[in-house]
């Protein structure tokens, strides 16, 4: 605005000051992945919620790399068991895409649908039936329970994708699956576990001093 100001509208400005103000620029990208034994801890206090549906949905975040609307969206229709894949008819970006599912996630997803009732397979029901609400509060008494702390639901998100680059999926496979469609943003979610990276740092030197 200021050269605007003083080269467009010729008014006697000396010098925008702002020109040497430095901002500095903040990393907010969370980086939050699950620690040792916080999985099993976590699906232990899982396994003790009186809501049914809890349990699987972290399972199922945690195989898919799902966001949280998009499990809560799953209609039976949306599941092909034996094809093992999931259809996701409108993420967050509006596209809509069919992913793969782990045997662990059919598994998990076959139990829930088999306590469906007739009529909410024959009227596409959700598979998981409770509100967005419902699932946070759920989360939080959850995660104070399992005594862990500064963990968000969207956080078993980056887990799993995280989870794919070491197992070697590629970058368009693991796209394909959590559904990005700009790969700088897909890298943000990919954190590799330090730990892991460590050990095949001395496998490597290990390996080197064989040779």
């Amino acid at each position: 605005m200021f050269e605007v100001a003083k080269t467009d509208w010729k008014l006697p400005l000396p010098q925008n000051p702002l020109f040497a103000l430095s901002l500095k620029v903040v990393d907010n990208k969370r980086q939050r992945r699950l620690r040792e034994g916080e999985i099993n801890r976590l699906l232990e206090a899982g396994g003790k919620t009186r809501n049914p549906f809890i349990l699987p949905i972290i399972r199922v975040a945690l195989e898919t790399a799902m966001r949280r609307g998009e499990i809560l969206a799953l209609r039976f229709l949306d599941v092909d068991i034996e094809r093992c894949t999931a259809t996701i008819r409108e993420a967050k970006n509006g596209y809509s895409r069919t992913i793969p599912l782990s045997s662990l996630a059919v598994a998990i997803l076959e139990t829930t649908i088999a306590v469906m009732s007739d009529e909410a397979k024959a009227q596409n029901e959700r598979i998981f039936p409770i509100t967005p609400l419902a699932l946070r509060l759920a989360w939080n008494r959850l995660t104070m329970r399992a005594g862990i702390d500064d963990l968000h639901f969207h956080d078993l998100r980056h887990e799993a994708i995280s989870g794919f680059f070491e197992k070697n999926l590629t970058v368009p496979e693991v796209a394909s699956i959590s559904g990005h469609r700009d790969i700088r943003m897909l890298l943000r979610y990919a954190h590799a576990d330090q730990g892991k990276l460590a050990k095949k740092l001395d496998a490597a030197s290990c390996t080197e001093k064989d040779t």
